[in-house]
């Protein structure tokens, strides 16, 4: 084994090897592996350990859910943090997660996406370590980022470990989009950082603990363990849906430029076969495209729901060519838009006033992200201490 990164004096270890690992995602070369399926690196890390963990439909290994894989192993597994979408990854986006306990493995469920998003001390008491395994999509506004923030937190607090099993960003080769700014923090955005981090999500909570941005400067113990032979610049398509409404590599390279329309009138796509590949709404002509929103699973209550919408089909957009925020669609839907376009959701999604200002005032493209780059230079400086890959 060798150490890539080893900071101490933030408390934090950070596990590294080149050798190939046996577990094969995606489609990158043969010779990639998750996290997870580097098993000799952190087994032996578990070992004796009473193990918290966070996990959904995206944490697999060698064709197995992490949690089957780990009991089956003996591990002493003592409960299920649970995000947003749930466990199982069939709740709605905000729809609220219930306590409980999990049929298939037998565990207790506690959510960190209800009443609380951190860990109680009590939630703590029989741990000694939080695995955290979730397939990230790179984006500042997907709340699993947010939620290894208050896991990460509430460790530090009660001196529990952190480890991250990594995975790679579908959206890892790109940085873009305005920098949030403090005065807009919430679940949705919590750190200065673009709405394009670049990074994985084993990186981010490197740069959670360096850069200090856990309440009154804590910083917990937290050993990633990285991917194997992953660069961020290699197209990666997710084996598992990272949530309901992002089921396909169309809808997770789209997701950072038509997330923005949660925060308008204009619909997504939820409730259809196809979310976060079209935009449209009832009021929007000029379109022969149209699409009609019904209630189905991780969408009970979609925008427009029963109303045919009229807009533009994006499923055969070319997203590999995708090399930022893509603007323009937004900007269309607002020119054609009749009464209120805008919701208070767009700022906090936006993470500042400024965009929709610009919009609004007819701003050019070219202007608006002109007006991004020094913060983003500033954050790509900072960024770089953190980074695992090439």
């Amino acid at each position: 084994m060798s150490v890539l990164s080893l900071l101490s004096n933030y408390a934090i270890k950070v596990v590294f090897t080149a050798t190939m690992a046996l577990g094969l995602w995606g489609n990158l070369s043969a010779q990639m592996g998750v996290g997870a399926a580097d098993t000799s690196r952190y087994f032996p890390l578990l070992k004796n350990k009473r193990i918290a963990i966070v996990a959904n439909p995206t944490s697999q290994v060698y064709g197995q859910h992490l949690i089957a894989f780990l009991q089956a192993r003996n591990f002493n597994l003592t409960k299920i943090f649970a995000l947003e979408h749930g466990i199982y990854g069939k709740a709605d986006a905000g729809e609220k997660i219930k306590d409980g306990n999990d049929p298939v493995s037998g565990l207790p469920v506690i959510s960190l996406y209800g009443s609380a998003k951190e860990p109680k001390a009590a939630d703590l008491q029989d741990v000694d370590l939080i695995l955290f395994d979730i397939q990230d999509v790179g984006v500042r506004f997907y709340t699993y980022i947010s939620s290894l923030h208050y896991i990460m937190q509430a460790a530090a607090k009660n001196g529990v470990d952190v480890m991250v099993l990594d995975r790679p960003n579908p959206n890892g080769h790109l940085v873009d989009g305005p920098v949030l700014e403090e005065e807009h923090r919430s679940f949705v955005g919590m750190h200065p950082i673009p709405v394009l981090h670049g990074m994985t999500i084993g990186e981010y909570g490197l740069m959670i603990n360096g850069e200090y941005w856990l309440d009154d400067s804590v910083q917990c113990k937290l050993t990633v363990i990285p991917c194997t032979q992953y660069r961020r610049t290699d197209r990666y398509e997710l084996p598992v849906p990272p949530s309901p409404n992002l089921p396909n590599y169309q809808a997770v390279r789209l997701y950072p430029s038509l997330c923005f329309f949660e925060g308008t009138s204009v619909s997504v796509g939820r409730g259809t076969a196809f979310p976060f590949q079209v935009f449209g709404a009832p009021y929007l002509g000029g379109y022969n495209f149209r699409f009609t929103p019904q209630p189905t699973v991780g969408a009970k209550n979609p925008k427009h729901k029963g109303k045919a919408c009229f807009g533009v089909d994006l499923r055969e957009y070319p997203t590999d060519s995708i090399t930022g925020l893509q603007l323009r669609w937004l900007v269309e839907a607002y020119s054609k838009a009749e009464g209120r376009f805008f919701t208070n959701f767009f700022t906090l999604l936006a993470g500042t006033k400024t965009l929709q200002a610009q919009i609004e005032k007819g701003v050019s493209l070219e202007e608006i992200r002109l007006s991004w780059q020094p913060q983003l230079e500033v954050f790509k400086q900072k960024r770089q201490e953190y980074l695992l890959y090439p």
